[in-house]
């Protein structure tokens, strides 16, 4: 086990973050499912990245990694072969979700797992959907394994029933091999990098409000230099609010991606955000942000699936926000890598915040002082770096065991924070 320490200390300077993982997930499975070379450049360098990698190759599919640069050579879809296994997609449930929906273009069966984290994940969201084109998902309780059967597949009107980005794609991956016209709708929005993505490529991807249309489409093989992934971005958002100053370029800043950044204005956060560049129909630029006050706010409803993944760290900004920030609707974060209510709820209590607990979500007052101490990272990569960032503004030292979980999406987050002039040391 890695423990990451880290010290009460100011940051100050220009970074780079890594390229953007939901869409390095897509440009992959989109590669490989298109006939010819594709090239892919800042592909995240996570180990979600590596998994969504693995699988491929275990169709067939061949794929050679040069740092953060991918070129992936395929005869399209209808070349993979049936894996000899069942696909280890470690502790990634968007690989294990997303690559669903191109299995079930195949009559072999596909068996996804993966490691005892995303073995607790559900995933009988996926059996309905995918269910309604022709397919069959067949789960384990409703988590890992999943085995998907396909082939032949017809398109049909498919009514999810939670805001899924991870859902809503392996829904339009699969309706690209279906005979006839798809469409999906959700309760509210969510990310639309895939439907971005397909659209760059010429696929005919329409959207009349939460409905997307999808015809049948076989992908052409692309180039794409992937952003900077934002949810990344986030953790140096809140450093910098707490412990300084930071500059951010060539971050990917798709409307579905900047509810985080919108919820900090709303708190008084001195942030701000500029476009400057297109790629692939995601818009690209910059974020600058300083040390703010904060004043507490509320989170919940519509707002909630656009700033999931950033919630650990709105708990962590709020212990120094005046007043209370209340966070309601967000179950969904008891079923990630860890239960991140509980983890961040723990955590933060343990230096010294005033943290109430609800079923859904959590109450922070503030502002309170935070005190140094040790910490669980959970096995989760988010708690781990939004720890280490609430480690910054506390006093002392921060310990932060487990920290090697952040190598699940940013492996080299506590150097860039060194180099930002953070005070951070692995044990």
């Amino acid at each position: 086990m890695t423990t990451l320490v880290v010290r009460n200390s100011e940051i100050d300077g220009s970074a780079a973050v890594p390229g953007d993982k939901s869409i390095s997930h897509r440009a992959l499975m989109l590669g490989a499912a298109a006939e010819g070379t594709t090239t892919i450049r800042n592909l995240g360098p996570g180990d979600d990245v590596s998994s969504t990698i693995a699988c491929l190759e275990a169709y067939g599919v061949a794929v050679r990694r040069t740092g953060t640069e991918a070129e992936i050579r395929s005869g399209g879809i209808r070349s993979w072969n049936a894996p000899s296994r069942a696909l280890d997609c470690g502790n990634s449930g968007t690989t294990l979700r997303i690559l669903t929906g191109f299995a079930a273009h195949h009559t072999f069966g596909t068996t996804l797992d993966g490691d005892a984290s995303l073995r607790r994940r559900p995933m009988d969201r996926l059996v309905a959907p995918l269910g309604a084109l022709g397919a069959r998902v067949q789960t384990t309780a409703g988590r890992p394994p999943v085995l998907v059967e396909g082939g032949g597949l017809s398109g049909a009107d498919v009514q999810l029933a939670i805001a899924s980005a991870q859902v809503k794609s392996a829904t339009i991956f699969a309706a690209l091999g279906a005979s006839g016209t798809t469409s999906v709708t959700e309760p509210s929005a969510s990310r639309d990098h895939t439907e971005r993505m397909l659209n760059a490529l010429g696929a005919q991807i329409t959207r009349d409000g939460l409905r997307v249309v999808v015809e049948p489409f076989d992908p052409p093989a692309f180039e794409i230099d992937v952003p900077g992934d934002p949810s990344s971005a986030a953790f140096l958002v809140a450093a910098g609010i707490l412990a300084g100053r930071v500059h951010l370029e060539g971050v990917c800043l798709n409307p579905t991606r900047i509810e985080f950044l919108v919820s900090l204005a709303r708190m008084g956060a001195s942030v701000r955000w500029e476009t400057d560049d297109d790629n692939m129909g995601e818009p690209v630029g910059t974020i600058d942000v300083e040390r703010s006050g904060l004043t507490g706010i509320g989170i919940e409803g519509p707002l909630v699936p656009a700033v999931l993944d950033e919630l650990p760290l709105i708990a962590v900004l709020a212990t120094q926000a005046s007043g209370t920030t209340t966070v309601a609707g967000a179950t969904e974060l008891r079923a990630k890598e860890t239960d991140r209510i509980a983890a961040m709820v723990t955590a933060l209590r343990q230096l010294g915040a005033e943290v109430e607990e609800l079923p859904d979500g959590f109450i922070v007052t503030g502002p309170t002082p935070l005190i140094g101490t040790k910490v669980s990272a959970e096995g989760d990569h988010r708690i781990a770096m939004a720890l280490a960032v609430a480690g910054l503004a506390a006093q002392g030292e921060t310990l932060v065991e487990g920290y090697e979980a952040a190598a699940v999406s940013w492996p080299a987050f506590e150097q860039v924070l060194a180099t930002l002039g953070g005070e951070v040391e692995l044990r």
